[in-house]
């Protein structure tokens, strides 16, 4: 049985976002922790930050938007979220992230943990 555990975002050091600019990543709970079924993961764009169009055939993607606002693209149409947003992406859904504002974006994603887990690039 996996050990329960706590730990700050300051303790995980953002890692580039692959193909993205001003795009980083911190893995916060995943299996390397213990946890056997999910990766909770914390993204953050930098003013002018981007990650390109993808998706993944097999992976739904839940994230909750915690501080400032971006343009997110879900299979051509863009909106815009902002802190205190969820938003819940389906497997094969294209979609990609903009920091069109002056601030820092940060956000929560939660996605399965799978053998299978691929990114089909699309720009």
């Amino acid at each position: 049985m996996p050990e329960a555990f706590s730990r700050s975002d300051r303790e995980v050091a953002p890692v580039p976002v692959e193909r993205a600019r001003g795009a980083y990543i911190q893995v916060l709970v995943g299996p390397d922790e213990g946890a056997p079924n999910f990766f909770l993961r914390k993204f953050t764009l930098e003013p002018g930050g981007h990650i390109p169009l993808h998706r993944h055939a097999t992976i739904e993607h839940e994230q909750y938007v915690l501080r400032g606002r971006m343009r997110l693209v879900l299979d051509g149409e863009a909106r815009e979220v902002g802190a205190g947003d969820a938003v819940f992406i389906p497997a094969g859904v294209a979609h990609s992230y903009a920091n069109v504002g002056d601030e820092p974006v940060e956000f929560l994603c939660i996605v399965p943990k799978t053998d299978d887990y691929a990114t089909e690039w699309l720009e």
